[in-house]
């Protein structure tokens, strides 16, 4: 199984605010969904909460500290140690935040598709810093602004280096 974080962060690493997205990058969301489809999708109880609905096509496992928390349609687990097991058996997996959770999933990721937005943002939310002793860019795709699209931004993937 390959345990993947998606996320899109300004360039000091920005992710939200108030339980909201910085930006509006089109192509991003169009990304997300085309690489997150037909996989289990791992998120914190307050990024869950952000959704206007259950995004299609995905299993959605929710980890939250409230113990009569209920979802419909939903995997509610309690620790990051229960939703591995739970797409143990999976292909992929993408945790798709909020910014404590990536953090605490970071020791066990194989890979981190981040889109990384040109800019400096108000936040209160931040992905974990990528030490580039531990990891290596093998994908990076830059992007213009244009009419739907504020802010340049590039597609980068990043794999696990492995020890030697």
């Amino acid at each position: 199984m390959k345990l993947i974080s998606i996320a899109a962060a300004g360039m000091r690493n920005e992710l939200g605010k108030d339980n909201d997205l910085l930006w509006h990058l089109p192509i991003d969301f169009k990304r997300f969904k085309t690489l997150t489809s037909h996989h289990h999708i791992i998120m914190g109880r307050k990024t869950f909460e952000s959704f206007p609905k259950l995004l299609p096509n995905r299993v959605h496992i929710i980890i939250t500290n409230q113990k009569d928390y209920t979802a419909k349609n939903c995997i509610v687990v309690s620790s990051i140690q229960e939703a591995i097991k739970i797409v143990k058996e999976q292909e992929k997996a993408y945790v798709i935040g909020g910014g404590e959770i990536y953090k605490q999933f970071m020791p066990y990721i194989d890979e981190i598709e981040l889109t990384r937005v040109y800019g400096t943002f108000d936040a209160d939310t931040f992905f974990p810093e990528i030490n580039l002793d531990e990891w290596e860019i093998c994908f990076q795709e830059a992007h213009e602004t244009d009419e739907k699209h504020r802010y340049k931004y590039t597609f980068e993937t990043y794999r696990r280096k492995q020890e030697k």
